[in-house]
């Protein structure tokens, strides 16, 4: 596969840098926070979480890093699971993922530097080129896994957050160890 010019590979070195300068982690949902799959049944459509994910976003919140959400969906699933996990920054129905983050970023006066993004398909794209931390997942698309500084061993929805969450809170070292 060939690497994009755009966006180098992260050494080891660089990689714990800038996670040590991480001030808000940013998620797509569909195929980061879930596998991608949708499950429609009688009463309407739902996706599926992972709890590690979850409590991870839980977790580092309290220990001072806020997490957001940038998202196309909308769903009525989607409000409920930001308000279980008390998410209070997301935007939502955009699929303009750059735009998402300006506005994000702006609001929290954290600047893009300090932004880690994880995302999966070509709308997220504009977001991860301009972060400080671009974070793929290994179901993502082609296109994003070229760009992305680092690629997580967890799939989307199968503990890939919680394996970014640990990572940060492991190397700026925040509580538990």
């Amino acid at each position: 596969m060939k690497r994009s010019k755009k966006v180098k590979k992260l050494t080891r070195a660089e990689l714990l840098k800038r996670i040590k300068k991480v001030k808000l982690l940013l998620l797509d949902v569909d195929g980061v926070l879930t596998d991608g799959k949708i499950f429609y049944s009688s009463i309407g459509w739902t996706r599926s979480y992972h709890i590690h994910d979850g409590y991870g976003i839980r977790l580092i919140q309290k220990l001072g890093v806020p997490v957001g959400i940038i998202s196309g969906g909308q769903s009525d699933e989607l409000k409920e699971r930001l308000k279980l996990l008390e998410i209070e920054h997301f935007v939502l129905g955009s699929e303009d993922k750059f735009k998402s983050l300006e506005s994000l970023s702006k609001k929290l006066g954290i600047p893009f530097e300090s932004i880690c993004f994880m995302g999966d398909d070509i709308f997220d794209i504009p977001a991860l080129k301009k972060v400080g931390l671009s974070i793929s997942v290994p179901n993502a698309v082609d296109e994003v896994k070229e760009i992305a500084q680092y690629v997580t061993t967890h799939t989307g929805g199968n503990g890939a957050v919680r394996e970014v969450i640990d990572l940060i809170r492991k190397h700026q070292k925040l509580g538990l160890t």
